[in-house]
């Protein structure tokens, strides 16, 4: 997300990029970390921005665009929110109950999901497997954000990859049916699930910027 910190901030506005629990250490930190954890965290930055400044937008790519939605649906004083192939869409029974099957015999972690990147040369910076329990809690956490997405009342845009081998683009679907404020969606055709560091990074940073501005003038 530094990128999109970057251009908001060279623009002038006010920014906070939480490290959520288990992330940016250790594979042994996040399978300790679950879903209460990371809303939690940004609860906590949501409100030390809020001192700070008049308006706050919230911005988030994959489980940080639930994430999102989440803060959404308990704030509706947000002047806006940003999501990037954002997570929202519950999984399949067949799948969660596939992960508990794995993870009840004892095999917590799976192959690692990270840098679903089209651009060549470019990886992300992400641990080489992927823990099972915190991505269940994920999961749980992801049906609570479905069934609330009705109550999402800021203006919202939508930045969604037409190829994404993470998180389906149907995802993005979803949210277009159960949001009833207005949103704005962005379709990135050149790049896969972290869009924010691919082909289409620039665009993502000049959507988000110009959709910031948009909003706040129409407020004005």
């Amino acid at each position: 997300m530094a990128g999109v910190a970057d251009k908001l901030t060279d623009a002038g506005f006010s920014v906070e990029v939480p490290l959520l629990p288990g992330h940016g250490t250790s594979v042994e930190d996040l399978a300790e970390s679950t879903f209460a954890d990371w809303s939690k965290a940004a609860e906590e930055a949501l409100s030390v921005l809020a001192a700070r400044t008049e308006q706050v937008f919230v911005g988030g790519l994959s489980m940080g665009g639930g994430l999102t939605c989440w803060l959404a649906e308990r704030h509706p004083e947000l002047a806006g929110i940003i999501l990037v192939n954002p997570l929202v869409e519950p999984i399949d029974a067949s799948l969660v109950d596939a992960l508990q099957e794995l993870l009840d015999q004892g095999i917590t972690t799976m192959d690692a999901i990270g840098s679903d990147i089209k651009k060549e040369g470019v990886e992300e910076r992400s641990y080489d497997a992927t823990p099972l329990a915190p991505m269940l809690s994920l999961f749980d956490g992801v049906k609570e954000i479905s069934a609330d997405l009705g109550k999402i009342s800021c203006p919202v845009l939508l930045l969604s990859s037409v190829e994404d081998h993470v998180v389906p683009p149907s995802s993005g679907t979803h949210l277009l049916a159960a949001v009833s404020a207005p949103v704005e969606q962005v379709l990135l055709e050149q790049s896969y699930h972290v869009a924010t560091l691919d082909n289409d990074a620039a665009l993502v940073e000049a959507e988000a910027l110009s959709f910031i501005e948009r909003v706040i003038e129409q407020g004005a």
